[in-house]
């Protein structure tokens, strides 16, 4: 019973500090309309992609990078596993083939692209050895 409560409480502890990702892309649009915010749309490849991984410890998680976005961006997360542990629901896979066919044609993993509430790039980014801060001046960079 102490387990379950530890674990309760240490799921509850750092669930004020997680990223909010979405997986939606109509869903994001309209949060990113109705907040006045740009989407970033990471494409990641979440169990094999190894920059993938590192950019997901050093700024996705990173509470700093967290706190500088959370009211900037809406954050979208457009994955592409290989395990089949890890294999999507279709109806999410073909949305993100469709994402990936629309803005990531080339295939690049790991790659932040940020576009307004409408869906029009600003800009992008692949996986670049930074700082939370330095790396979120880049991506606001873009909008302007």
């Amino acid at each position: 019973m102490k387990i379950i409560a530890f674990l309760i409480f240490f799921s509850f502890s750092f669930s004020g500090i997680s990223q909010n990702w979405l997986t939606n892309f109509e869903e994001a649009k309209t949060t990113a309309k109705k907040d006045n915010h740009n989407i970033l749309l990471v494409f990641q490849g979440s169990d094999w992609c190894a920059p993938c991984m590192k950019l997901d410890k050093e700024i996705w998680s990173n509470s700093e990078y967290q706190k500088l976005a959370k009211d900037h961006f809406v954050m979208l997360k457009a994955d592409f596993p290989k395990k089949k542990a890890n294999r999507l629901a279709d109806e999410l896979q073909k949305q993100n083939n469709a994402l990936a066919e629309k803005y990531n044609p080339q295939g690049f993993f790991p790659l932040a692209v940020v576009l307004t509430p409408e869906g029009k790039v600003l800009g992008q980014i692949g996986y670049e050895h930074l700082a939370p801060q330095a790396y979120f001046n880049k991506l606001i960079a873009f909008e302007k």
